[in-house]
């Protein structure tokens, strides 16, 4: 079978079972009370049931077992083996601390230890950040702060994720975007263990738009940013860090730059403002566009945009044939999206 077979496999595979099981675990989560109410600072008007992380979860863990049943991970070096645990169950692990928040609402204090503890498992396993590869001086091996440096790119991205999903569709789209740029770019840079991994998010995360796009019938939750945000970090981490080479270095944070620098902006906004990290406000990207007057889809269309656009220039930064033609047509695209943010705003 054709290894290109087993990716389309895997995407078809996680978006049918999302599909499948969405309504099921909605219908579960209104029969059970757990329901997110508006008001504060959320923007949707009605209960809204915020299990769906359930159903993007067994899409994906659903997708891989068949591919591996089916040979997809055959052949594969015992050290990549042991990479993939490490990104399997370390999802499991963050999508478990997930949805204990969703049903417990645990504090802050409790998620931000058991995230690290769940990475540090994880780096241990493989999904670590060995080396950086610096221009004219070649590989810096990290030694010692390979643990710090993985921890916080894993936590960080996982934190990023979830602060995105504030309105219906943000998340899953940003994150389906993101891993569909992750799946071309690992296949190209011949890492096809971390582009099936990448092609199951991808399905799960556009069939899971099917249910949460504008208007929302369920939102993820925190199990379902928290599975994602991981295990985008850490494909990105066994797929392309660890190639001994400047751009594949820089890839990831390329591609999740839209969530990486809206998180990064917030913390340093609320920082400047003497306020913690950690508190929440209206400071994101999407509250500011909605506070300019967009509507609540414009603002989702628009910040697909921008993430399609990021993807783009990663594809040209690889190498990718025709990359930079497509971060030409994709930035074509984000300047029509201004010119009607700009023209919607006023």
């Amino acid at each position: 079978m054709p290894a290109q077979i087993y990716h389309l496999i895997s995407f078809l595979v996680a978006a049918v079972v999302v599909l499948w099981t969405t309504p099921d675990v909605k219908n579960i989560g209104i029969k059970s009370g757990k329901v997110d109410q508006p008001g504060g600072r959320k923007v949707h008007q009605r209960p809204m049931v915020r299990l769906g992380g359930v159903s993007i979860f067994a899409g994906t863990i659903t997708s891989l077992l068949v591919v591996w049943w089916l040979g997809g991970f055959s052949g594969l070096p015992p050290e990549k083996e042991w990479q993939i645990w490490g990104v399997t169950l370390g999802g499991f692990g963050f999508f478990l601390i997930g949805l204990a928040d969703d049903l417990l609402n645990l504090s802050p204090l409790a998620r931000l230890v058991m995230q690290v503890i769940v990475a540090s498992c994880a780096w241990k396993a493989g999904v670590s950040i060995d080396f950086i590869t610096v221009p004219a001086m070649g590989i810096v091996y990290l030694y010692w702060l390979s643990l710090p440096i993985t921890v916080i790119w894993l936590v960080g991205m996982v934190n990023a994720i979830n602060w995105i999903d504030g309105l219906d569709g943000l998340a899953a789209g940003v994150s389906g975007i993101a891993a569909v740029v992750m799946l071309v770019v690992a296949l190209f840079m011949n890492q096809p263990a971390a582009a099936l991994i990448a092609a199951a998010i991808a399905g799960a995360a556009l069939g899971f738009l099917r249910y949460n796009f504008n208007p929302a019938q369920i939102f993820m939750g925190d199990g379902g940013a928290y599975f994602m945000g991981f295990t985008l970090a850490a494909v990105g981490v066994i797929g392309l860090v660890k190639i001994p080479a400047f751009t594949a270095v820089l890839l990831p944070y390329l591609i999740l730059a839209v969530p990486i620098v809206d998180m990064s902006a917030v913390i340093l906004a609320r920082l400047r403002h003497g306020k913690s990290p950690f508190s929440a406000d209206k400071r994101h990207l999407h509250h500011r566009l909605l506070n300019a007057g967009l509507s609540h889809r414009w603002t989702v269309l628009f910040i697909y945009c921008l993430t399609l656009w990021v993807g783009s220039l990663a594809l040209a930064v690889a190498g990718i044939p025709s990359g930079i033609t497509y971060a030409c047509i994709a930035t074509s695209l984000l300047s029509f999206a201004i010119w009607r943010v700009w023209k919607l705003s006023r």
